[in-house]
């Protein structure tokens, strides 16, 4: 026992609080050498078409592999296993540490980025919100385009396998629908974890290949196709050119629409349905109601086009539906520039990038699943109000409504609309418009991309603004994906003292 007790006594120091570090930073190593090993892939292609970049990837490689394996090294004991609390800090040290990782790239390629463009970019992609501070995107080496995309793909995984592990223990992601308790931490509760992460994996690359099929078929090269498909289906939306999807043929945007709203739904659905039961997605209450309307939103913006110009009705339902898709499914792709549509379809484009898909999927933003049940809690209130002896209880899908959930989504409203303004003081202070501070923190907390105006509208980007408006703004995009509550959480004195 003796030569053993340093060690011990060293990975009993590796405490914050009353939350063991020793596997956070194990877990944390993986994935650093994970990401480090993914960036042999943009140096390979750099390499077939001579591209010095392959350079630049290969030494990030090399530093991401270096870090990641010391701390796997430095940090691996025998039965090691993450609770709930460290699961969080590690959740929210991840996808900062991964964003400083995902920039090296950026910063060694010959783009020679500043240390906040590339973090911004990097965070920008592994959160899926699609925001760029890149600009001559049809020049740019393949190495590079392909990072942006393979950021995206790997964040949108990411995404998903959040929601699965985490916030069903916050009771405000939805994911308590799919009866997948991350709180169950027997091993029966854990082999179902593992066993639905591994469908949802497989099913996440079957719909990328199939994506990529579908582009290919509208035309695109198979390098594009590839890319568009990695952030169509992580709804993250880089493209690989700076007029995003302005000349795609009316076929893909049809395609990229299906796209986007496949990834805007529920996985843990799309796992029950290839398992026999092909209707659950049609059935669920959140899925139909996504579907419903967002196409009752194509139809008032193509309509409102067709009524008042000159624009044919199939042409304006084409351009509406890829764009507002594009908005709600939070991916941020644009064929065209829509605040030239008029007043009508760009204040609805502003309201929409709060909407985000359903729970469950890549997509960010309030998630439909909330939207709902704050419409159900609004009818009971109502109904209680003129029937004040009769018992009226919320229900959602024939299930009731748990106090803690109603509560939970109501303050998740409080706390969208709160960090939403206070980011956007924050970033008028540093002398930005209103217009492009307002719908810049929408953005970034949505997770969407564009936002509107002539600095950072469909057209433009965020490589105008300040360092400090594009540290904020990546700190709210972080934040925005975590959904507020998995980085409140460690606010909490007692969550490190308990």
């Amino acid at each position: 026992m003796a030569p053993s007790a340093p060690r011990d006594v060293a990975l009993a120091g590796l405490r914050l609080g009353s939350v063991d570090l020793v596997p956070v930073l194990f877990v944390l190593g993986l994935l650093v050498t994970g990401l480090g090993v993914a960036m042999l892939a943009p140096a390979l292609l750099d390499a077939l078409v001579h591209d010095k970049d392959w350079g630049a990837f290969l030494q990030a490689a090399g530093i991401s592999v270096f870090v990641g394996l010391l701390l796997v090294l430095g940090n691996h004991r025998p039965h090691l296993r993450l609770n709930l609390r460290q699961g969080f800090v590690l959740t929210a040290l991840a996808w900062v540490t991964l964003g400083v990782v995902g920039s090296l790239p950026f910063m060694l390629s010959a783009e020679s980025m500043s240390f906040s463009d590339a973090y911004f970019e990097s965070v920008s992609g592994l959160t899926t919100t699609g925001s760029t501070v890149m600009s001559g995107l049809d020049t740019q080496p393949p190495g590079l385009l392909f990072w942006r995309a393979l950021l995206q793909w790997i964040g949108g995984i990411g995404i998903i396998g959040m929601a699965i592990v985490l916030l069903p223990a916050l009771r405000v992601g939805g994911m308590q629908l799919f009866r997948m308790e991350s709180s169950d931490t027997t091993e029966h509760g854990l082999t179902r974890i593992g066993a639905l992460g591994v469908s949802i994996t497989a099913i996440y690359i079957a719909l990328t290949i199939l994506i990529t099929i579908g582009y290919l078929v509208a035309g695109s090269t198979p390098f594009d196709a590839v890319c568009l498909a990695f952030s169509t289906v992580s709804t993250g939306g880089y493209a690989n050119s700076d007029a995003s999807l302005a000349g795609m043929t009316t076929l893909g945007l049809w395609i990229s629409t299906l796209g986007m709203m496949m990834g805007s739904l529920p996985f843990p659905l799309y796992a029950r349905a290839v398992r026999g039961n092909p209707l659950i997605l049609w059935r669920d209450h959140q899925v139909r109601g996504f579907v419903i309307f967002l196409v009752t939103c194509w139809l008032a913006v193509a309509g409102w086009r067709w009524l008042t110009t000159d624009v044919e009705f199939f042409k304006a339902l084409t351009a509406a539906a890829f764009n507002l898709t594009s908005i709600v499914s939070t991916t941020g792709y644009a064929s065209e520039d829509y605040t030239l549509w008029g007043s009508y379809p760009v204040l609805m484009v502003f309201m929409l990038t709060f909407v985000g898909g359903c729970t469950g999927s890549t997509a960010g933003g309030i998630k439909m699943f909330r939207l709902q049940i704050s419409l159900k809690i609004l009818r009971t209130h109502i109904r209680r109000r003129h029937l004040p002896n009769a018992v009226i209880l919320p229900t959602y899908g024939g299930r009731p409504i748990d106090d803690d959930i109603s509560v939970s989504v109501l303050l998740f409203f409080f706390a969208m609309g709160s960090t939403t303004s206070l980011i956007a003081l924050i970033l008028t202070a540093t002398g930005l418009d209103w217009v492009t501070a307002l719908t810049g923190a929408a953005t970034a907390i949505c997770n969407v991309g564009p936002g509107l105006g002539p600095i950072i509208g469909p057209v433009g980007n965020f490589a105008p603004l300040p360092d400090v408006a594009k540290w904020v703004l990546s700190f709210a995009m972080v934040l925005g994906r975590l959904e507020f509550f998995t980085v409140l959480v460690l606010l909490d004195r007692r969550f490190w003292t308990a």
